[in-house]
């Protein structure tokens, strides 16, 4: 019956193409309009690491001036990252940082080019799930020792050795022999959970060398750098030991006790750091898990919701309208309904017969839908292409298409619920006696 009800339902719209045509289109805008801005707060405001996002925390410790009130830096002083670092007291933690560094290729046909590389410890990789294609990251050894290795991203791979395993090659940077110890696969996490600070939906690092590489090769950093009060001296070494924040510290906690101690753990440790002239505004250090860190960092801007009303808006605008055509058209068939009535059609039977028509309407109506997203999304890559450096996450992926059918659909057929009650509830005498 479900197939001849469809079948019904494509007569239904060839007898009356111009108000059908009319219901598809109102549909198709309203579900395209709101699905736009669906697929942009889905991306946007996704979770990037849905599984273990609670179990990864942002550290913040309050090192501010203390002539003023404002929330806790986003980053970290290197004595502060270090100190964290040397004391392991997470079960896995990692301070990372922004770096330029230039890439001097052995094949002598490829130039010399300029990468964003990014200074991390061992545990960056596990932490956050990080993809590999080949190899793997280094160990904590390589830390240590602060060896020359590295991983590369999988374009910075094709660009060095067209895609081949490169693991055991040498890749020069800034005139230094690395070992690749391994190359990523496809990763580019939106938000990009683990350095909001220099952009939420950048693209992801060329290649990641042990953090110490940034100290002790002087290499350029590209992230942001902070501070609150000017440099004791001249040099590096004045600028190691301020209080300017340029490091995002992360660490993997495994539950609420872990929490709670890694949070007493920083508190103690300011106290003392409190106790040499350090940290002289009231304590105020934060653990932010990922999900929290999004929000504390408005990576999801007012705007798109504000956005997200206007669309819901116009999408009841058009069902209301939906609603007036349907009304018209399932009226205008009375003579009909009444009849079939008048030959034993129960009112069940005609009831699924016009959800099943109105759904019809809908799954038209969600198929142009879809393809004004498409040219909509279109649109917004080429507003943003020169805020974001990587626009390819704004796109219709599967959940979203079947996200956007299932709502044209249902939405039409809850629209529709009261003009196919009143048509149901026909009396079929009144057309009877007029026939």
């Amino acid at each position: 019956m479900f197939f001849y009800y469809v079948r019904l339902a494509a007569l239904s719209y060839k007898r009356n193409p111009i108000l059908s045509t009319l219901m598809v289109l109102a549909v198709a805008i309203g579900i395209g309009a709101y699905m736009v801005v669906f697929t942009l707060n889905y991306t946007m405001g996704g979770d990037p690491i849905p599984h273990k996002s609670a179990q990864l925390f942002h550290v913040q410790l309050d090192n501010g001036d203390p002539d003023r009130e404002n929330d806790p830096p986003d980053q970290l002083t290197y004595i502060d990252a270090m100190a964290l670092q040397e004391a392991g007291r997470a079960f896995r933690q990692t301070a990372s940082s922004k770096l330029s560094v230039i890439v001097e290729p052995t094949n002598p046909e490829i130039r010399p080019f300029s990468v964003i590389g990014r200074g991390a410890f061992a545990d960056f990789f596990p932490m956050f799930d990080v993809p590999f294609l080949y190899g793997q990251g280094w160990n904590a050894e390589a830390d240590e020792n602060i060896e020359q290795v590295v991983v590369l991203s999988r374009e910075t791979n094709e660009r060095l050795f067209g895609g081949a395993n490169s693991v055991g090659e040498t890749v020069v940077l800034a005139g230094m022999n690395f070992q690749v110890t391994g190359v990523l696969d496809y990763w580019d996490p939106v938000p990009k959970f683990y350095d909001v600070n220099n952009g939420p939906f950048d693209s992801g690092e060329a290649l990641y060398i042990p953090w110490h590489h940034t100290v002790q090769s002087d290499l350029p950093r590209t992230g942001n750098t902070n501070c609150w009060k000017p440099l004791e001296g001249t040099g590096q070494e004045a600028f190691l030991n301020s209080e300017c924040v340029w490091i995002q510290y992360w660490v993997e906690l495994r539950s609420r006790a872990e929490e709670e101690d890694y949070l007493s753990f920083l508190n103690a440790y300011t106290n003392e750091q409190r106790n040499l002239g350090r940290f002289q505004r009231e304590q105020n250090n934060k653990l932010f898990d990922v999900q929290e860190r999004m929000i504390e960092q408005e990576v999801l801007p007012d705007e798109t919701r504000i956005l997200s009303v206007l669309a819901a808006m116009l999408l009841a605008v058009c069902l209301l309208n939906t609603i007036g055509l349907l009304l018209a058209k399932f009226l205008g068939k009375s003579a009909e309904i009444g009849a079939r009535q008048a030959l034993g059609a129960h009112k069940g039977s005609l009831f699924v017969q016009h959800v099943i028509e109105a759904g019809f309407i809908g799954l038209l109506g969600g198929l142009i839908g879809l393809v004004l997203a498409y040219f909509g999304l279109e649109g917004i890559k080429i507003l943003i292409g020169d805020q974001i450096t990587v626009s390819d996450w704004v796109h219709l992926d599967v959940p979203v298409v079947l996200v956007t059918i299932t709502l044209a659909i249902g939405c039409t057929i809850v629209a529709g619920l009261y003009p196919i009650w009143r048509a149901c509830n026909i009396n079929p005498a009144i057309h009877l006696k007029t026939q």
